[in-house]
């Protein structure tokens, strides 16, 4: 069986916590806990959290054992941008674009 647990709308970009994911897809799920207990940035966190509640939504919901499972997918899409001004130099407008992230992680049992 699956779980999956999604992040929506995480202050932070896509490509920053795509580099977390990466080297959590595919690993059990114990040892994509200490990766990212070992990983020390914002990312980790926002990605450890969230794998948390996949793993806790497998064992509520689907009474999984949790040192079954691994992760299927992690996936980081882009959210929402928010755009922010700024005057510039020589009168003009700067731009500031805030990213923003959905995190989707999946686990699953082995068979």
């Amino acid at each position: 069986m699956e779980a999956k647990a999604i992040a929506k709308g995480l202050r932070i970009s896509p490509i920053r916590a795509r580099l977390v994911a990466d080297m959590i897809r595919g690993k059990n799920a114990s040892e994509a806990l200490s990766i990212l207990e070992n990983v020390n940035n914002k990312a980790s966190r926002l990605t450890k959290k969230v794998l948390n509640s996949a793993i806790a939504n497998a064992v509520n919901n689907n009474g999984e054992n949790a040192s079954n499972l691994y992760i299927k997918e992690a996936r980081v899409d882009a959210g929402p941008v928010m755009k922010r001004h700024f005057f510039d130099s020589r009168s003009h407008i700067g731009h500031r674009n805030h990213r923003t992230s959905h995190i989707n992680i999946v686990v699953a049992t082995k068979n």
